[in-house]
């Protein structure tokens, strides 16, 4: 095990970078800095993806099209699969994941850190309430923050804020 939450293994910690990269790929392309990667029980990544939302979609977040595209699984297979993603889902990633039947979420950042964050530099609340997974699929696991990675993803969404700010 690692040194950090119990529920969050060394294997979990690995997945979770991977989306951290991608996350990091996201912002080098001009979108918001999140990704997501959808493991099997075998440990075997099925789907990955970032944010493409700097099009003007807001909608377009990797945690959307990993539900969307979980509809060519079995839902045996959604059920005992793992989403690890950079940042804990939103209302509309959290109601998707549910409707799919995928099962458990890890994720580095929460809802709440990004929140906390946002205040401390000044930018504007985002849109939509950011509520925990919990609140809107209450019987889904759910795992993190994941504090081996917070400095980072911290300096990745602070370079993501100032670059919406001061273009």
């Amino acid at each position: 095990m690692s040194t950090q939450s119990a529920r969050i293994s060394d294997q979990d910690l690995l997945h979770l970078r991977a989306a951290v990269a991608l996350a990091r790929e996201a912002y080098e392309a001009g979108d918001g800095p999140f990704g997501t990667v959808l493991v099997d029980p075998e440990g075997t990544v099925l789907w990955s993806g970032r944010n493409h939302d700097g099009g003007g979609d807001e909608t377009q977040h990797p945690e959307l099209a990993v539900a969307q595209w979980s509809v060519t699984l079995s839902p045996e297979v959604r059920a005992a699969s793992t989403v690890y993603t950079s940042g804990e889902h939103c209302p509309m990633c959290s109601a998707a994941h549910g409707w799919m039947g995928l099962g458990r979420i890890v994720y580095a950042v929460s809802s709440a850190q990004l929140l906390r964050w946002r205040e401390e530099w000044g930018a504007p609340l985002p849109p939509v309430a950011a509520l925990p997974i919990q609140h809107v699929v209450p019987s889904l696991i759910a795992d993190g923050p994941s504090p081996e990675l917070e400095e980072e993803l911290r300096a990745l969404h602070h370079a993501a804020y100032e670059r919406a700010a001061h273009g």
